[in-house]
């Protein structure tokens, strides 16, 4: 038995199909399908039913690729520590973000980070807050830039930024018009008819959003979804909603649909935390990056005080 026919086994049960899972491990299928086969006559058993239009998992199967991500596991994390243990400065990091931070975080931390370690590769995973979970679980993701709360207790995390919720109104809108200059900020419970405009489901925001209804005592009428905060802003800037907006990503003057910024009486706050597996070997050049990443938020939070 060979690794590489491990990896072979566990993409094909990912992909459920011969074609793509050979497209993905850049091998010819039929190469793809020879060692297959090989692999499950050296253990006895069947590891996929096979049809003419899919590809099943066994129960024999199920339990093999368990075990297998496992083997793979080790052996990927007996590299990084002989990596370390060499002094080497070169490495790499899969970085997993929320897109609706990622693009306002990242471009301050990134530079000063390659700066310092010119050799250490970054790759970046921008997916929604459930599929960062799962890919920083299953050790593609080596940390996730995420907000809490974490949904899977198995992920460990230290807290970077806390920044305060806004409440993104239209630039018209009644309450811009009376706060404007007032220093008053918005009681939640003067929401509870008005029409929101949410990300989608899978995105951590939007739980903060219906939490911070469901505290206040009223589930939000969302009236549009969008999967990217920019979007969800243009609508309320064009009138069409109401929504909560992590104060970073406020929009300043550079686009003519920019919303009104109130605060909350209750003054919300969001904790971002880069989280990781528990348990999990985190590399030198992991470290390093979050060291980097703890460096530049304090430096951040200290100007803007």
């Amino acid at each position: 038995m060979e690794l590489r026919q491990l990896q072979y086994a566990l993409q094909i049960s990912i992909e459920r199909n011969f074609s793509r899972a050979a497209e993905k491990l850049h091998i010819a299928q039929p190469s793809l399908s020879q060692q297959l086969s090989k692999l499950e006559k050296e253990i006895g058993v069947l590891l996929f039913h096979r049809t003419t239009n899919s590809v099943e998992v066994t129960h024999a199967g199920t339990l093999f690729m368990e075990k297998a991500q496992k083997i793979l596991d080790m052996v990927e994390l007996l590299k990084q520590e002989m990596e370390d243990i060499s002094q080497m400065r070169k490495g790499r990091v899969v970085v997993g973000s929320l897109p609706i931070t990622g693009a306002h975080i990242l471009p301050l931390v990134l530079p000063v980070f390659q700066e310092k370690y010119p050799d250490i590769e970054i790759v970046l995973i921008e997916e929604t807050t459930n599929n960062l979970e799962q890919l920083t679980l299953g050790g593609q993701a080596d940390i996730s830039l995420l907000s809490l709360p974490l949904s899977d207790d198995t992920l460990a995390y230290e807290p970077v930024v806390e920044e305060e919720i806004m409440l993104a109104v239209p630039p018209q809108h009644k309450l811009a018009s009376a706060l404007k200059g007032a220093g008053s900020a918005v009681d939640l419970q003067s929401l509870r008819h008005e029409p929101f405009i949410a990300l989608k489901k899978g995105q951590g925001f939007r739980q903060i959003t219906l939490e911070l209804c469901e505290n206040a005592g009223f589930t939000p009428h969302i009236v549009f979804e969008s999967s990217n905060i920019e979007t969800v802003q243009s609508l309320v800037a064009a009138g069409m909603g109401i929504a909560f907006v992590p104060q970073m990503v406020s929009r300043s003057g550079w686009s003519h649909l920019v919303p009104a910024y109130l605060p909350l009486t209750t003054h919300p706050t969001r904790t971002l935390v880069m989280a990781y597996r528990k348990g999990r070997y985190l590399s030198k050049a992991v470290e390093a990056f979050m060291s980097t990443f703890r460096e530049v938020a304090q430096e951040e939070e200290s100007r803007t005080d």
